[in-house]
């Protein structure tokens, strides 16, 4: 078979067995029969990476990439039958029978691999922000769309029961109209300065394809690859770029979030180089259908609050601020206030089903065209969203967004943030 009539023939036996009601997951990760399984191209292997090379385990994994032949060896020890790659754009070029595409690397790497891999008709499962820039976000977004794939962002945590309850506890009303949401991580990426003494590459890392889209700088040990690197606007977005994802996931899914009509920050004199030890971002939000206007608030590292809405919090969590209550929720557990009001509160019945898995959800949708939770409609948008955040930090001034245009209405220093230029070869263009 060629690639497009096999990944045809697994949606539509994948469709069949669904009408018949013998899907089953075990059949879907565990089956003997090649056909049932799905053909993977992994790009990264180590790390965050690794991860989710075993999410997809069950599959039939025929390509590795890895910039750094260390981690390379070591995943292809597992996978003997997969052939390896230092160079994503070479790998979906030579593997035409594949069927699907992990990206799991730098985030400045996401979207020069998820495009290549889009426009080769692959699945796409992509780790998060889903992209570096604004403008991938949608470009991403759109050739997925264009293309009918099944798509995925690594928001892993959104599988959890525990996103589930919450969300379903804000849809009842428990805490009545929700106009504020105050979201916050103590973690901080960033500072620094750029490396005066740098060093030749080691023999195992191929250093101009890690820096891939990004203008060259010379290699420093220690200072990018492989852990330094999201604290560097060239390569990451500090620390809404890796959290933001995750802990705004939650009012995004539970408020029906799309796109703010406006954005401001807070924080220290914007570096060139190196982003923010610390971070507050205002988003405003506009009416949804009966839910009113919201005002959403970031912070982040030496900016986390110690007390929310009147209440002492952990390092990390969502505060939902209704008319009649509020409710704290993080991973793992949710707390609604007042206490003495809801002492006896019993939560809604589930009407969430649970989940059979991040992975598993999208292997099962590039089989039978069911949809995901965190498609890349819904993690596009919210991908634009977080990175606006950076966008009015760096540009220093409040920002009016027209979404549906993809333009900051009212700075021209915050358009030219929207998006980036990339080294020759690496491009990622919108299409006609």
């Amino acid at each position: 078979m060629t690639s497009k009539t096999r990944r045809d023939f697994l949606k539509t036996s994948g469709a069949l067995a669904v009408t018949a009601g013998v899907w089953s997951e075990v059949a879907a990760q565990e089956s003997n029969s090649p056909n049932e399984k799905l053909r993977i191209l992994c790009v990264g292997t180590a790390n965050r990476a690794a991860a989710n090379v075993a999410g997809v385990n069950g599959e039939n994994i025929i390509g590795l990439c890895d910039v750094d032949s260390n981690y390379l060896s070591r995943a292809a020890a597992t996978h003997k039958s997969a052939r390896t790659y230092a160079d994503y754009r070479e790998m979906i070029a030579t593997e035409d029978d594949a069927d699907a595409i992990v990206v799991a690397v730098s985030d400045h790497n996401h979207a020069p691999a998820a495009i290549r891999g889009i426009r080769a008709g692959l699945h796409c499962y992509c780790e998060k922000p889903l992209t570096h820039t604004v403008q991938e976000a949608r470009i991403v977004a759109e050739a997925a769309k264009a293309k009918g794939i099944a798509t995925q962002m690594g928001t892993q945590i959104h599988a959890g029961n525990n996103y589930r309850r919450v969300v379903e506890i804000i849809r009842s009303g428990a805490i009545g109209d929700v106009q504020e949401v105050h979201v916050w991580v103590g973690k901080g990426w960033g500072g620094g300065e750029r490396p005066t003494e740098t060093q030749e590459p080691p023999a195992n890392l191929n250093w101009d394809l890690w820096l891939g889209p990004a203008p060259y700088r010379p290699y420093a040990a220690g200072r990018y690859h492989p852990a330094q690197w999201r604290r560097w606007w060239d390569f990451g977005q500090g620390t809404l770029g890796d959290m933001g994802c995750h802990f705004m996931d939650l009012p995004f899914w539970a408020l029906d979030l799309r796109h703010p009509i406006s954005c401001e920050a807070e924080g220290p004199e914007v570096h060139p180089e190196t982003c923010p030890l610390g971070l507050k971002v205002h988003y405003k939000f506009p009416a949804r259908g009966k839910m009113p206007a919201l005002d959403l608030t970031w912070y982040d590292g030496n900016m986390t609050p110690r007390k929310v809405a009147g209440e002492t919090v952990p390092g990390s969590g969502v505060m939902f601020v209704g008319t009649e209550g509020h409710m704290f929720a993080d991973y793992n557990k949710y707390r609604l206030f007042p206490r003495d009001k809801y002492a006896k509160y019993e939560p809604p019945a589930k009407s969430i089903p649970d989940s059979i898995g991040h992975h598993a959800e999208w292997i099962k949708a590039c089989k039978d065209g069911s949809e995901t939770t965190c498609n890349f409609n819904y993690s596009g948008a919210l991908t634009e969203t977080v990175l606006l955040g950076n966008v009015a930090y760096r540009s220093g001034q409040k920002i009016d967004w027209d979404a549906e245009n993809l333009r900051v209405t009212n700075s021209d220093k915050a358009n030219d943030l929207i998006r980036k230029t990339y080294r020759k070869g690496w491009e990622v263009e919108q299409q006609a």
